[in-house]
């Protein structure tokens, strides 16, 4: 492995740095955030800039990228862009969406959807989640019968990243509940197919600008061609879709976590107490370096994902890890930030306390920590 940046990895980075201070500063955030608005023009500005795209082929509309360059740019919006939420959406969109079509769909449906969502055009999001199947992900109750040449859904989906806004929804439902796994199917939709319904926005206590909502299927009628993959076969790419997730979407964070870094260090030398910059009282200076490994290694863990994925080796248990691992390190760092910013730190104005709440998502989401030491655990055989 190599451990620096290539020149194409170091170019996306920086690019994505400058483009985000220039782009995505947004003087109302903090208003968005408190009313939990996703900022549509920020997608679209982070689509023509390249990032909803990046690994698609540029005959579909994306960059041609490798994964590696792909987290690169991630993790230089993360460092310049304060919107956690619109980063998740965007990094959501890309590789659970855009990706599973790239790798799973037909021509006619790559070209149909791919151009979209990588220019901006189309917001996509993934529902999988139930009421009753969250980490038993795969009982859901959600059903699809053929009719003919169609396709009926009937179901609900709730904890859905992006559905109240999305354009176009990957959506698993089982064709047989008594073959379980081999029963799940997935489908592309429309927004505005009939019998879909989004029912309501659901509020949470971080990411606020990421949308998350409850989408209904009531008769819902899809045409043959809006399979995705094989019917049964649904689970083989509900599972990529998570791996991408669990492997990439905290690339971001990386970058965030690397802004915080920089932050603190800053402090640490500028605040003074007692006659003294706070960096010299040792119990400020360990919590700096316990910060520092944190992001280290994370880092580490992200790109690791991403070159096994380059090399075209199994990356599965080096997802998990890496969303295990980020995620736990990017809440601890952002307590810990604030910690070291004091009294300012919990203001709302400073922006770290609302790391902490964005943080706490991250434990949750794409299968929750305990559910990634389980996978773990079984890969060792314990």
């Amino acid at each position: 492995m190599d451990f620096g940046f290539s020149a194409e990895q170091r170019k996306w980075y920086d690019a994505a740095v400058a483009f985000a201070r220039e782009q995505l500063v947004d003087p109302d955030f903090i208003g968005r955030d408190q009313r939990g608005e996703f900022w549509r023009e920020g997608f679209e500005r982070c689509a023509k800039f390249g990032a909803a795209g990046l690994p698609v082929p540029r005959e579909y509309g994306g960059q041609g990228e490798e994964i590696e360059t792909a987290v690169a740019a991630m993790e230089g919006l993360g460092y310049a862009c304060p919107d956690t939420g619109l980063l998740f959406a965007l990094n959501a969109s890309l590789w659970t969406i855009t990706m599973p079509i790239l790798v799973f769909g037909d021509d006619a449906q790559k070209k149909r959807f791919l151009p979209g969502l990588c220019d901006g055009r189309s917001f996509g999001a993934n529902g999988a989640s139930e009421p009753e199947a969250g980490s038993d992900i795969f009982s859901m109750k959600t059903r699809a019968e053929r009719k003919g040449d169609r396709w009926v859904l009937n179901g609900r989906k709730v904890w859905i990243t992006g559905g109240p806004v999305a354009d176009v929804y990957l959506i698993f439902a089982t064709t047989d509940p008594t073959k379980g796994v081999l029963g799940i199917t997935a489908f592309l939709i429309d927004r505005d197919t009939p019998g879909f319904h989004v029912v309501r926005e659901i509020p949470k206590l971080g990411m606020r600008t990421a949308p998350m909502g409850e989408l209904v299927f009531e008769g819902c009628e899809l045409p043959a061609e809006n399979l995705l993959g094989r019917e049964g076969r649904g689970s083989r790419i509900f599972n990529q879709a998570l791996e991408w997730e669990r492997g990439a979407i905290l690339a971001s964070v990386v970058g965030t976590m690397q802004r915080q870094l920089d932050r603190c260090i800053l402090r640490a030398r500028q605040r003074k107490q007692f006659g003294q910059s706070i960096g010299k009282f040792q119990s400020v200076s360990n919590r700096i370096v316990d910060m520092m490994t944190r992001l280290e290694t994370s880092r580490f863990m992200v790109y690791r994902y991403a070159w096994l994925k380059k090399q075209g080796k199994d990356a599965t248990i080096a997802a998990s890890m890496a969303k295990l691992h980020v995620s736990e390190c990017f809440a601890q760092n952002s307590f810990d930030a604030v910690r070291i910013f004091g009294a300012q730190g919990y203001t709302v104005e400073e922006g770290l306390e609302r790391d902490v709440r964005d943080s706490t998502g991250g434990v949750l989401f794409s299968g929750t920590n305990d559910i990634q030491r389980n996978i773990i655990a079984q890969h060792l055989r314990i």
